[in-house]
């Protein structure tokens, strides 16, 4: 995995708007390189790696999204359509979730330490926001050829579990969008590192300047699974 660094989560691009006043009066410590100044996203929520088939997909078993610490994990998902979600409380204070223009997910109180369920509709992209909570953001992709996905480390080292034999691609997905180009394999019953080419999701422009993902508008509304199987890939 390369390029990660370079990607930003459209909440720290809105923040930038003067408009919004959402100012920091921190003064930079000079003694504190630049780069490391630098915000990035933390991958092992942000960035999804989806193993996709050329063939639909069955839904998998509910999966358990956690809300905590002013943001949910994981912040991208991608799933297959008919993919029931169950997001869980971990604060000790209400969350409001709602899906932005989605009429299925009205905003609804959900206490602490409680779960409420929805299902993923249909192919497309979701925005799901919080009332209580303005930042949080989430973003859940529905695709019907997902046949598995990972969440790389810090290191941008991921694995992923295919279940049947036969040609995929390897995708990113960062903020509800694609990020680089899919990676094609083909998997067989051996496992299959693709670490000497990695995936890159992000890349300097000829300008010098860094891409910047801003991520979908909420308005363009219209998955945490495995499946057991041969190991298809491990990448850096």
């Amino acid at each position: 995995m390369a390029g990660f660094k370079l990607l930003r989560n459209p909440v720290w691009v809105e923040a930038q708007d003067a408009n919004r006043h959402a100012f920091s009066f921190r003064e930079a410590v000079p003694t504190v390189p630049a780069e490391t100044r630098q915000m990035y996203p933390f991958i092992p929520k942000e960035l999804c790696i989806a193993a996709l088939s050329a063939e639909k997909q069955a839904p998998p078993p509910p999966v358990l999204i956690r809300i905590g610490g002013g943001r949910t994990a994981p912040v991208t998902i991608v799933v297959p359509p008919l993919t029931k979600l169950s997001f869980q409380n971990t604060d000790p204070f209400p969350h409001r979730l709602y899906g932005a223009n989605l009429p299925s997910f009205g905003p609804s109180d959900t206490g602490r330490g409680a779960n409420r369920d929805w299902t993923v509709p249909s192919a497309g992209v979701f925005e799901i926001r919080d009332e209580a909570a303005p930042s949080l953001r989430m973003w859940v992709v529905g695709d019907d050829n997902v046949a598995a996905i990972a969440f790389p480390s810090l290191k941008g080292e991921f694995q992923l579990s295919i279940g049947q034999p036969g040609e995929y691609q390897i995708q990113a997905f960062f903020s509800g969008k694609k990020v680089g180009a899919p990676v094609p394999i083909k998997v067989t019953t051996a496992d299959i590192d693709i670490a000497k080419s990695p995936i890159v999701v992000a890349k300097k422009d000829s300008s010098g300047a860094k891409d910047k993902d801003k991520g979908d508008d909420a308005d363009k509304g219209n998955s945490d699974t495995e499946s057991g199987g041969a190991d298809a890939g491990v990448t850096k």
